[in-house]
Parts: C-alpha cells; sequence; structure tokens
C-alpha cells in the first residue's frame, strides 16, 4: 500500500515537485514531464504498489522491472488484467479510487507521479493534455483487447500474448518474460499446465525455442500469426 508517509524520493524528502510554466513540447512531451515530475521508488519481487479502492492520487511509469495488475475473484481465483514494462505507465483510471491492485512482478523501479499535478499541468499544455486522454484511450483499448482474447482458444490466447510481449518488448524474435507460467495462465485465463501444453506444442511445431522458462524465442512467427487469422 503507497502512503503519503511512505511515499519518500530517494533524498528522503516527501515528494512535493513542481515543474517548470514551460512545460516539455513535441511527441514525448508527457514522457518528459514525467521524468520532471515523477518522484523514484523501489518495489521488491511481489510487493504491492496499490491496492483496490485506494485512491487513485497517482499514477506509475516502469523503469525498470515490471508490473502486473489483478483483481482477486469471489471464488478466490485471480485475473490478471496487464502486465507493464519498462517505459509503460499505468494506474491512470477515471475513477477516484483503484477497481484493482498493482504488484511488481520482479524487483521493479518506478516514477509516481502525483494526478492532480498531472492534470493542473494538462489544463495549460494542450500536448500533455491530448497525450493524458491518447494514454488513457490506449488503456481502454487494451482492455477491450484482453476481454475479446478471453473467448479464443488457448492457442489463440498464448500465441497472441507471444507476439504482443515481442512487439511491447522491442527485442526482436528473443523474448525475456519477466512473468511467471502461472501469471500467463492467471492473465490468459488458463491452468499453468495448460499455458506449459501449449508452450510444449508450438516448440514442437518449431514455431518458438525454449532455452529457459524465462527466455522465448520466435523461430516461425507466420505459424503463430495464422492462428489469429
Amino acid at each position: 500500500m503507497l502512503t503519503e508517509t511512505a511515499f519518500q524520493s530517494d533524498s528522503g524528502r516527501l515528494f512535493d515537485r513542481r515543474i517548470p510554466h514551460e512545460s516539455p513540447v513535441g511527441p514525448h512531451a508527457l514522457s518528459g514531464a514525467i521524468e520532471l515530475m515523477g518522484a523514484s521508488m523501489s518495489f521488491k519481487r511481489n510487493a504491492e504498489i496499490y491496492g483496490e479502492q485506494e485512491p487513485t492520487d497517482y499514477f506509475y511509469k516502469v523503469v525498470r522491472g515490471a508490473v502486473r495488475t489483478y483483481k482477486v475473484l469471489m471464488d478466490g481465483r485471480r485475473q490478471i488484467g496487464a502486465f507493464y514494462l519498462p517505459g509503460e505507465i499505468f494506474g491512470l483510471e477515471t475513477g477516484d479510487e483503484h477497481v484493482i491492485s498493482a504488484e511488481a512482478i520482479v524487483d521493479t523501479k518506478i516514477l509516481i507521479v502525483k494526478r492532480n499535478v498531472a492534470i493542473s499541468l494538462a489544463t495549460r499544455d494542450s500536448t500533455i493534455a491530448r497525450q493524458l486522454w491518447t494514454l488513457t484511450g490506449c488503456e481502454l483499448q487494451r482492455t477491450q483487447h484482453h476481454l475479446l482474447l478471453l473467448g479464443k482458444s488457448a492457442a489463440e490466447r498464448v500465441a497472441s500474448f507471444l507476439l504482443e510481449m515481442a512487439e511491447r518488448s522491442q527485442s526482436g524474435d528473443e523474448i525475456r518474460l519477466p512473468m511467471s507460467r502461472q501469471d500467463i495462465g492467471d492473465y490468459l485465463g488458463l491452468t499453468i499446465e495448460t499455458v506449459s501444453r501449449v508452450l510444449t506444442r508450438f516448440e514442437k511445431d518449431a514455431a518458438i525455442a525454449l532455452p529457459t522458462c524465462k527466455r522465448v524465442v520466435l523461430c516461425d512467427r507466420s505459424v503463430l500469426e495464422r492462428l489469429l487469422d
């Protein structure tokens, strides 16, 4: 749980930065503003960043590591809503309380930005305002895509996940997965056994190689892409 007391900058002082009236401009204005406004915090593996029903006072940018957002269902199962990688922003919700929780998947460093400071900046900088709006729209698209994905077959879900991770990590055909097989299953609505079985099938089909449980090499993307046609 992130509290005002715990929310400290690396220098040990409570975060209370203000950015200059002349804010960054251009296509990366929001990212530049976050670098100026954000306070750095580190979270250990599996540490909670924020919890469900906590105030949406901040939003966040991953600097190093990875983050998962999730909700615990009535029957005790965990549904992971999204994964966030370095450079990605999360925690942008429209209500006053978070409807999901967020945890660090591995040891993670993030920048934390006060929501009201960012909104104040957006009111006087149209570029920042547009980028915040676009980012919020992208989050909605991500949610819609995820809902549609859950209606597909197990093979289609895993193939879509691998192709998405390859695109987001921008590391070519080799993907380093910070999340566990259990995380992947909870994201795709599959058991860990099903995830492992589908990955083994893809490996036998020469679509992928699995040097380790955390590394996936895409050997033949067309095999995966055909599943999604």
